[in-house]
């Protein structure tokens, strides 16, 4: 029985060690600007709580793909799935860690944040650049109620590989056979109008300088600058305003059972769902010589996932279904 106790107590101090080296291991991840703020916010608490060292740098899904891809940084994030193939060829674990929603924002002066109403197709003519005037007459036969004035539209869309236009482009190569046959579905597009910003950050800070923008940013960083939203016409034909109910609505209805969680949250049914909705990846390395350093991030998850849900919610975010946390867990982290 001694020999037992001693056993236990050797494996309990073996383990505590293991715990020790991985909150002592300094990690760098990099990718999704979506992402960062509530992976920055995680970061803080988790150091705080076990003083691990998590430095997270938004760059841009692209970004975060290659980067991880070439082994250059712990652990990429990306709000677009990796193929198969590249995550085969790369020998790298992805999952997702939270959900979240792109807003189309609005400079219109005399026109109240939350107030003003677009359908898919119409958002893609603007997007597209078919229509150019606040004041066009699909715009007013939407809004009756509105003043809306004879003002130029000037788009700001992501400049780079952007999770957000991916996830935009992807909603309106449902909802619309013209930006479809167009211009398809990417991380990167060949915009016919408007000038590039700098990811949600950018247009969070852009457009409330430009009379007339338009753009779509990450939702916390439009509640973080007071920017005016606009209501989306979704599946069920209802008008929605981008929130956390309106994502969760949409995260619902996800099949997370696809191969490597690459679920597909946009133009979900259900009366509530906003229908620009999208899950966040963590691609972790599996590569022997990341096996410190990808241990770290792992345990950096399992604490977000057990602890981080209520920095989410206050966040604008969407915790991942309790389900989908327990099967990610089992299979990549215990």
């Amino acid at each position: 029985m001694r020999a037992i106790g001693f056993a236990l107590m050797a494996l309990a101090i073996t383990a505590a060690a293991v715990i020790d080296a991985r909150a002592e291991t300094p990690v760098m991840g990099t990718g999704s600007a979506f992402a960062a703020p509530v992976y920055i916010k995680w970061a803080e608490q988790i150091k705080a709580a076990q003083g691990a060292a998590i430095n997270y740098q938004p760059s841009g899904s692209s970004v975060g793909q290659l980067q991880v891809l070439k082994g250059l940084t712990d652990f990429g994030g990306s709000d677009v799935p990796m193929e198969d193939s590249k995550l085969k060829e790369g020998y790298i674990r992805q999952f997702p860690t939270v959900v979240g929603g792109y807003a189309v924002v609005v400079n219109i002066p005399g026109v109240s944040a939350g107030k003003l109403r677009l359908t898919a197709p119409v958002l893609a003519d603007i997007f597209m650049g078919g229509i150019r005037s606040w004041d066009d007459a699909r715009i007013v036969q939407l809004n009756p109620d509105l003043a809306l004035p004879n003002l130029p539209i000037s788009l700001l869309y992501h400049a780079g590989g952007s999770g957000g236009t991916y996830a935009i482009s992807r909603y309106l190569s449902k909802t619309s056979v013209a930006w479809r046959d167009r211009m398809g579905i990417g991380m990167t597009l060949s915009w016919p109008v408007g000038a590039g910003v700098k990811g949600s950050y950018g247009s969070a800070s852009t457009v409330p300088m430009t009379p007339g923008g338009i753009g779509y940013a990450e939702l916390s960083y439009v509640t973080a600058n007071n920017l005016a939203t606009v209501q989306l016409q979704n599946k069920a034909g209802r008008f929605v305003l981008p929130n956390g109910r309106s994502f969760a609505a949409a995260a619902e209805h996800g099949d997370w059972s696809v191969p490597n969680y690459a679920v597909d949250l946009t133009d979900m049914p259900g009366e509530h769902a906003w229908p620009i909705v999208t899950a966040t990846f963590a691609l972790v390395p599996k590569s022997p010589d990341k096996r410190t350093t990808s241990a770290a991030v792992l345990e950096f998850f399992k604490w977000a996932f057990a602890h981080g849900d209520a920095t989410a919610r206050s966040m604008q975010f969407v915790p991942l279904p309790g389900k989908v946390k327990a099967d990610i867990v089992k299979n990549f982290i215990d």
